[in-house]
């Protein structure tokens, strides 16, 4: 049985810059996980560095997610376009040390590619799922702002006090 996962064999690569380009649909999300997204068409071109001591990994991925909208639960598509660098050193162990940088051995065969392109489109999923026809009314509505007002000091100063007030005033 093949596996369905997006793997590039790194071992063979020579010390260059190469290209692999990749379809995104649906069976791709079926693969790695469906916890965010469920579906969409994206293009993806990934440029792997392949140096010395590390490689740099370029990601570019462009296309539509299939979301449901918060308010009226109607599917509708949002565009997303991608750009990450993700720098993969060589080291003993294999361990993430950042967003962009992750340590992988000499020995690994393989870069699971396809789980960096489902984390980075997961990533980029907004919070907020509004359908197109309600943003106009979301944006209308940030920009009305109440502003709060207080009295200054010399204002307090001339309105009446009570005079229970006063007589508690003398008696310090």
């Amino acid at each position: 049985m093949r596996d369905p996962r997006i793997k590039v064999n790194i071992i063979g690569l020579s010390l260059n810059a190469h290209q692999f380009d990749f379809q995104i649909g649906d069976s791709f999300f079926e693969v790695y996980g469906q916890a965010f997204l469920k579906s969409g068409n994206f293009s993806a071109s990934v440029t792997l560095d392949k140096r010395e001591t590390m490689i740099e990994a370029n990601f570019h991925i462009e296309g539509t997610a299939q979301l449901t909208c918060d308010r009226s639960l109607e599917v509708f598509d949002h565009p997303m376009t991608i750009d990450k660098k993700i720098l993969f050193k060589y080291g003993q162990e294999e361990k993430e040390l950042s967003d962009e940088i992750v340590v992988i051995t000499r020995e690994q065969p393989t870069l699971d590619i396809g789980q960096f392109l489902y984390e980075l489109i997961a990533i980029n999923v907004p919070m907020k799922r509004l359908h197109p026809k309600f943003r106009q009314d979301e944006q209308e509505e940030s920009e009305i702002r109440l502003v709060y007002t207080t009295t200054s000091d010399e204002s307090e100063e001339e309105a009446p006090t009570d005079p229970r007030w006063e007589k508690l005033k003398k008696l310090k």
